[in-house]
């Protein structure tokens, strides 16, 4: 009974809950879209959330039934770039407004190699090098005109710099500030800085685009920094009553200059920080940490080959962070007795691990082995994954 209802349509909600099972299984969904009026209202937006990501097979056309969106000024200027737009997407009277649908957006996956350039090699674009930016610049304008609203924005700085040109990269940039709606309520921020450098691309501008980036949130819950070169402001402060994580990601934490009070003292809903192969892991850095008053909820920590810990400070560190830590890795160190202590102090004050990471250990002698699989032991309640990486 209730499973004919399901395919009657005459319970929504339950059908609706069902179907996000299958979001990443595209050949099912295809196939639920001829089910009923219900089923294929309910599966047209999971297919269309995030269509840049897909792996192989792709199918480029969805670029063309976005493209037929734009407006003729700009239908005149890629016409102009040698885009005849007449037979390349032609007018389409669509049954949705699938560039409304679009929830994760990745700048890099819009403009990589393989979306827009494979495209254009299948529709024989010529110039192609030359309309590259405006392409890419096309498709932003697409999704802001049609009020496109964000949960997910991965923004790679210098993978689209590299890629669309400082000129396109920078009206982007300055497109998106000025429309904040298009970005004003993602859940997710994720930045990536990358380690691809030019000279005009002024770190300043960066720093500041991305302040004011973050400044716009309304509603977020994530963000993430992944910078291979240099952060060196934090400014979260407007999002005290929402931001639930922090992720830190190959940061060089000697360059960051942030007041740790202003930071994380007034964050009101965090739940969790994670510190992902930073470096350097110093005496200074964890001091901060430590006069915090406020609970540092510290839920992964990944040491980096590059960061060599004084155990007092990293007993500190741990003394005020174990109870929180579920995520933990040691990058190659050549000092066995160094690595003994600090299994050790893990040991004692990290009892809710539930991921392990041991980098190099076809290096360790017989008293370091020993020590981690005490540690294996004295955490296998909790333990769900142990990576062991022999180098």
């Amino acid at each position: 009974m209730t499973c004919s209802k399901i395919f009657s349509g005459d319970l929504p909600e339950l059908t609706n809950e069902i179907l996000q099972y299958f979001r990443n299984d595209f050949s099912t969904l295809h196939s639920c879209i001829l089910v009923n009026r219900l089923w294929c209202r309910i599966t047209i937006p999971l297919l269309w959330e995030n269509p840049f990501s897909k792996k192989y097979p792709k199918n480029y056309h969805f670029i063309e039934i976005y493209f037929s969106k734009l407006n003729e000024d700009d239908k005149t200027k890629l016409n102009e770039y040698g885009i005849i737009t007449e037979l390349l997407f032609p007018s389409m009277n669509t049954l949705f407004n699938y560039p409304n649908f679009i929830q994760h957006l990745n700048t890099y996956e819009v403009c990589n190699r393989n979306s827009i350039e494979t495209w254009s090699t299948n529709k024989m674009v010529s110039n192609f090098d030359n309309n590259f930016g405006f392409i890419f610049l096309s498709l932003i304008k697409i999704f802001i005109e049609n009020e496109v609203n964000l949960y997910t924005f991965d923004f790679e700085i210098f993978c689209t710099f590299k890629y669309i040109g400082s000129d396109c990269f920078n009206s982007t940039l300055q497109l998106i500030l000025q429309k904040p709606n298009f970005v004003c309520n993602i859940k997710n921020l994720n930045i990536y800085l990358g380690d691809y450098c030019d000279n005009n691309l002024s770190s300043s501008f960066i720093e500041e685009s991305i302040s004011k980036l973050i400044n716009s949130q309304q509603n977020l819950k994530k963000i993430c920094f992944n910078y291979k070169k240099y952060l060196k402001n934090l400014n979260i402060f407007n999002c005290l009553n929402t931001l639930k994580t922090i992720i830190f990601h190959e940061i060089n934490l000697e360059s960051l200059k942030i007041n740790f009070n202003e930071a994380f003292e007034q964050q009101n809903v965090l739940e969790s920080i994670h510190i992902i192969n930073c470096y350097p892991l110093n005496s200074t850095f964890i001091q901060q940490i430590i006069n915090l008053t406020k609970p540092f909820k510290l839920k992964s920590l990944f040491i980096d080959n590059y960061s060599t810990l004084q155990i007092e400070t990293f007993k500190l560190l741990l003394q005020k962070t174990g109870n929180y830590l579920e995520n933990i890795g040691f990058g190659l160190s050549r000092n066995n007795k160094h690595k003994r202590k600090l299994f050790k102090l893990v040991k004692i004050y990290c009892v809710k691990i539930k991921f392990l990471e041991i980098f190099g250990i076809s290096r360790f002698n017989n008293q370091n082995i020993y020590s981690v699989l005490n540690l294996i032991k004295n955490v296998q309640q909790n333990l769900n994954y142990l990576s062991i990486i022999f180098y």
